[in-house]
């Protein structure tokens, strides 16, 4: 019996993307190609395929594309996830080259106000998602992507940190529950990927797990960067486990909260004000602040609303959270704009920085401002909102000068 074995976007004619049919068999390899595009990349796609099947050592079988405009990373991923369909036990990969622009670096303390989703098997959305500007891009194998197309998009996700240019937004993936989770991090790992997103956490051994499986594909793959960790609370349990969760890695650099899942556990509707939640999320700043990392808050799910969501901003700020998840690039600019400090803040911060920066040229161990005295937490805080300050181009950086 024959079988037919395809990848490719759900849809009459999927944008950006395409559909690989491939059938195995003994007779030589057979290509061909339609595309929306035919006349201009036509001849370029079907050598791409060749090329590609050579890579994965391919001789034989047919394959039919169907193109509506995909971009070569998509097209590859696409190939590659058909064929390993229908031969597993391939070892070999078919990678893009890795672009200078995706060889940037990411660091503990980066500012993670915004962070926006985007689903990992849709490339049309992926492609400029960061002239928006976000803190962070999510690509999301979990709950975006529905179970039969997760394995093809580990392919795509893979491929797209290798090749899109997301403007210095820190690069990160959210995985999926469980041992689907643990198989993702081998797609992305080796990929420059900043930090990893982990769903539904409601233990510390959770992420111990997931800590030592990136450090055997790390050292697998001569990864010497660390790969950051943003465990995500999304239970009852969960919550009341914040603290563990928060302190059981190094490489955990903030704590993060989702509603909806954590509302459904509760069985409680989630509503605009928020008090079936203040509890949950108030935990999570604590934790995350006695763990000495940052805490994220949820999405606001309502698109249209930017009042409603300023509004949702300025509260998780007035808790202590650093940061907002966004499922829309329009929502990237009033968050930043609700979380920069107002100016009266700013002016403080500056008198306090320019105390601190005197006493040190001094040698003195302590801080002061006229006649008060200034305690470190205040200098801390001081310094933050410059910086935060300087990153919502409201201080320029040589203030001082």
């Amino acid at each position: 019996m024959t079988h037919l074995f395809i990848s490719g976007a759900k849809g009459e004619k999927p944008r950006s993307d395409l559909r690989v049919k491939y059938t195995p068999s003994k007779k030589p390899l057979s290509i061909s190609v339609k595309s929306t595009i035919d006349t201009l990349f036509g001849k370029a796609i079907k050598q791409q395929t060749e090329d590609i099947c050579k890579d994965l050592q391919v001789r034989t079988g047919t394959i039919e594309i169907e193109d509506f405009g995909a971009l070569p990373f998509v097209i590859a991923a696409r190939l590659e996830a058909a064929i390993k369909q229908a031969h597993p036990e391939l070892q070999v990969a078919s990678l893009p080259p890795m672009m200078d622009f995706c060889m940037y670096a990411s660091s503990r303390a980066r500012f993670r106000r915004s962070r926006l989703y985007l689903p990992g098997n849709q490339s049309k959305l992926m492609l400029n998602a960061g002239i928006h500007k976000p803190d962070c891009i999510i690509l999301d194998l979990e709950d975006s992507v529905s179970p039969s197309e997760k394995e093809d998009t580990r392919y795509i996700v893979r491929n797209a940190l290798r090749s899109l240019d997301f403007f210095g937004a820190e690069r990160m993936v959210r995985i999926n529950q469980g041992e689907l989770g643990i198989k993702d991090l081998e797609f992305v790992v080796p990929h420059n990927v900043h930090l990893i997103l982990i769903p539904k956490v409601e233990s510390g051994e959770e992420i111990k797990l997931i800590d030592e499986r990136i450090a055997e594909i790390s050292k697998g793959c001569g990864r010497k960067e660390p790969v950051f960790l943003m465990p995500i609370i999304e239970s009852g349990r969960g919550v009341l486990k914040a603290l563990e969760i928060a302190e059981a890695s190094k490489n955990n650099v903030a704590l993060a909260i989702g509603l909806e899942d954590y509302t459904a556990d509760l069985g409680v509707p989630r509503t605009e004000e928020g008090k079936e939640s203040f509890f949950a999320r108030s935990m999570i700043v604590n934790a995350a602040r006695a763990a000495g990392i940052q805490a994220i808050d949820t999405v606001y799910s309502d698109v249209s609303n930017e009042v409603g969501l300023r509004e949702s901003v300025r509260e998780a700020k007035s808790i202590g959270f650093d940061g907002k998840g966004c499922i829309h690039p329009r929502q990237i600019k009033p968050i930043h704009e609700e979380f920069a400090p107002s100016m009266e803040q700013i002016e403080k911060a500056k008198k306090v920085t320019l105390a601190f920066d005197e006493a040190e040229k001094k040698g003195l161990g302590v801080v002061s401002l006229g006649s008060k005295m200034i305690d470190p937490p205040v200098v801390k805080r001081a310094l933050h909102t410059i910086e935060l300050a300087i990153a919502s181009n409201l201080l320029n950086p040589d203030w001082k000068n």
